[in-house]
């Protein structure tokens, strides 16, 4: 049988899960190596390009304009900021540049403009560049894609069955709505969640089973673990164990072998053991620097440390896929340029008319 499927049933999903786990660790340890180098670690850097204010009621997020938390709302920052922050990241090691902003979706505005203008500098800086910012249309994607956007996230969260118990303002069908037209704009889809949120074990099967189970596995599979925020509904969850985060990077190594398991939120509270056995169970990439959006993360001093102890090195930029052209198509939506189209044939037709 195919190491690559999209037709898991849940029950076998449930099955891996909850094997032994050292069994779980060897037997993911072993796919990993099958597909990916597992001497490599990608390094990607987080930057909240527009910080709070959201208008989504996600009960992990303090971003959220519905909770009352320590983060205030932010204008937009510039792009030469960004772009600086950018060019940090990369002499500091990191391959990829993540791009966030506390939307419930994209706007076809100035704000809007000044992503595109952000991804194709960083994209000109050899630098793979991914964004999240909520929901994109087809059109949308398609000017990112254009801009030089190599990837973009979008996660389901957790299963569409516990999804709201987490989230009201936005449908679980929403979410693969924007991962169908991030596919159709030929960009890397990022898509995962977080375990923590007040799912059983079969919520978060149920949610690595939507994603196995697309007719492409997405590029990239974050695995968070919730950081419970003062202030959101979600304060008082309980952390989760570094077992249960080791369980679902392995289940997720083994159901879809060619994504990039991203091990990401809550690794402040792990051990170097406890990362090591992630990346052993397959994880192939961390978020580096201080903070990922709005809560902590181990320093890159640490990292570093980490993986000269564990003898990995970081991944190359584009090593999984080619990088994205840019095409100056990007600056104009259809409607305008459909728009210009139009009165550039009335113009001739005037000038055809006063001949």
């Amino acid at each position: 049988m195919s190491d690559i499927r999209n037709n898991w049933s849940k029950e076998e999903i449930l099955a891996i899960y909850n094997k032994p786990l050292l069994e779980l660790v060897f037997e993911a340890a072993t796919m990993h190596r099958k597909y990916h180098n597992p001497r490599e670690v990608q390094v990607s850097s987080l930057i909240s390009i527009k910080t709070g204010g959201c208008s989504e009621d996600c009960g992990y997020c303090p971003q959220s304009a519905k909770y009352q938390t320590d983060v205030k709302a932010q204008k937009m920052m510039g792009v030469e900021e960004v772009l600086q922050q950018a060019k940090n990241a990369k002499e500091g090691g990191a391959s990829r540049m993540c791009l966030g902003a506390a939307w419930r979706e994209v706007r076809d505005n100035r704000d809007f403009d000044n992503v595109l203008e952000m991804v194709r500098g960083i994209n000109e800086m050899d630098m793979e560049v991914c964004c999240t910012l909520g929901m994109v249309t087809e059109e949308q994607a398609k000017r990112l894609a254009d801009a030089g956007l190599y990837a973009y996230n979008h996660n389901v969260d957790t299963s569409e069955e516990h999804y709201g118990d987490v989230i009201s303002t936005r449908t679980y069908q929403d979410r693969l709505n924007t991962h169908q037209h991030v596919r159709k704009a030929g960009v890397s889809l990022c898509s995962g969640g977080i375990i923590g949120l007040g799912e059983n074990e079969v919520d978060r099967i149920g949610m690595l089973h939507t994603l196995a189970n697309q007719e492409s596995h997405p590029e990239s599979v974050p695995i968070n673990a919730l950081v419970p925020v003062a202030g959101t509904p979600m304060e008082n969850q309980e952390k989760v164990s570094i077992w249960e985060m080791v369980r679902m990077i392995a289940t997720a190594r083994l159901v879809m072998p060619k994504s990039v398991v991203r091990l990401s939120a809550g690794r402040l509270d792990m051990s170097k053991e406890g990362q090591a056995l992630c990346f052993m169970a397959g994880a192939g990439s961390i978020f580096a620097g201080d903070k990922l959006l709005t809560t902590p993360n181990p320093s890159q001093n640490e990292d570093m440390e980490l993986f000269q102890i564990l003898g990995l090195n970081s991944t190359e930029p584009f090593s999984k896929g080619s990088k994205p052209e840019i095409k100056m198509s990007y600056k104009e939506s259809s409607k305008k340029q459909e728009m210009e189209a139009k009165v550039k044939q009335w113009k001739e037709e005037m000038a055809t008319t006063k001949k």
